[in-house]
């Protein structure tokens, strides 16, 4: 998408330096920073950090760590120990396992003195897959916006709501759930987003920011506004991203999705989770008993980032001394709740039938 009129993905591989080059999230909306990675704990601390989050974008991250990796060394050891290194930086998003087997598979049975040259091929190649997937996604979208909006008076917009930041930012382009938006939009459809602020890290913001680039009308609003929002009939539709999927389909993501898929359904609110097929865990049936949570450290919660009123990037203290503040990261949202899943093949229920009839080739490979 573009930034002040050039177009960015959210990492690329700058020929010159042979280096990645990543839009450092942390100092968005506020200012724009582009970081080279160059070590593999660069590139650890990236994905921890959050200076590069979003399942797909993790998961593109984790294939150029492994060429780094290879280019170091080659050997098998080596392999195996990045694997591990990496796997465990964040354990939630299951996109992240699932680029450094397809990485670690691909490169197993290569004459080791190949093997960087090859993951740094595949790297690229999972880029570029992960941005036309995300671009059909937004085609699959566009449809249930069509729906919607030929339901509803001439002129009057589609009104979306969404959690976290699923946009390009947390892929390599166009986004999960934005993608939907960036379609309708240059489609010519009248659509606006009500955005949540997603505390504690407020990554709502960078939704803002990113629909502000592209001209999308849109309001910033508290998490807890949504249901009183969907009470008075404000709301056409929910579509947020999901950062694992079970077969089933049940949907975690970040943390306050549940609440909105509960107040949608109160209200006969469709509610929608846009995913790349990547982030299926077929190995997992119940996502509330089976998937883990990541908890992140209390600072996130009793400190905010903001701009200052002279103009700095500042960090300020909203809680009394001496409290301790609880941080997990995700909720998991269960099928019964979703109304369906918008994937790069099209739209499925969210069901263990749904998902299979979607991708019976990944529904019995995957679970094998």
């Amino acid at each position: 998408m573009k930034v002040n009129g050039t177009h960015y993905r959210s990492l690329w591989w700058d020929t010159d330096k042979n280096a990645l080059q990543i839009i450092d999230q942390r100092w968005l909306p506020h200012d724009f920073r582009v970081q080279q990675i160059d070590t593999l704990t660069e590139f650890a601390d990236a994905i921890i950090e959050m200076r590069v989050r979003g399942a797909p974008l993790i998961g593109a991250t984790a294939a150029y760590a492994m060429a780094l990796a290879m280019r170091l060394d080659p050997s098998d050891s080596a392999m195996d120990k990045a694997w591990e290194y990496f796997n465990a930086t964040r354990p939630t998003a299951i996109n992240l396992r699932w680029a450094l087997n397809r990485c670690r598979d691909l490169l197993r049975p290569i004459p080791t003195e190949a093997r960087a040259s090859a993951a740094l091929a595949l790297a690229h190649e999972m880029a570029d897959e992960d941005v036309e997937i995300n671009r059909m996604i937004g085609v699959h979208g566009l449809e249930i916006i069509r729906e919607i909006a030929a339901r509803k008076p001439e002129g009057e917009p589609v009104r979306l709501l969404t959690h976290c930041n699923a946009g390009w930012l947390a892929t390599v382009d166009w986004g999960t759930a934005t993608s939907p938006m960036y379609h309708a939009h240059d489609a010519g459809l009248p659509i606006h987003v009500w955005v949540d602020e997603t505390r504690p890290r407020n990554q709502g913001a960078l939704t803002s920011w990113e629909l502000g680039c592209h001209g999308i009308d849109h309001q910033y609003i508290t998490d807890n506004a949504g249901g009183h929002l969907m009470q008075h009939g404000q709301v056409d539709m929910v579509i947020t991203g999901t950062d694992r999927t079970t077969r089933r389909g049940d949907v975690c993501n970040k943390i306050g999705t549940y609440l909105k898929a509960l107040a949608a359904r109160d209200n006969n609110v469709p509610f929608y989770v846009a995913l790349p097929s990547s982030t299926i865990d077929w190995t997992v049936d119940d996502g509330v008993a089976e998937i883990p949570i990541e908890e992140r450290g209390q600072e996130e919660i009793t400190h905010v980032q903001g701009r200052l009123v002279d103009g700095r990037i500042g960090t300020v203290q909203v809680t009394p001394d001496g409290t301790a503040g609880g941080n997990p990261a995700f909720d998991v949202t269960p099928n019964r709740l979703v109304t369906g899943l918008i994937t790069e093949r099209g739209v499925c229920e969210a069901s263990t039938q749904g998902l299979a009839a979607m991708f019976p080739d990944r529904a019995e490979a995957d679970a094998a």
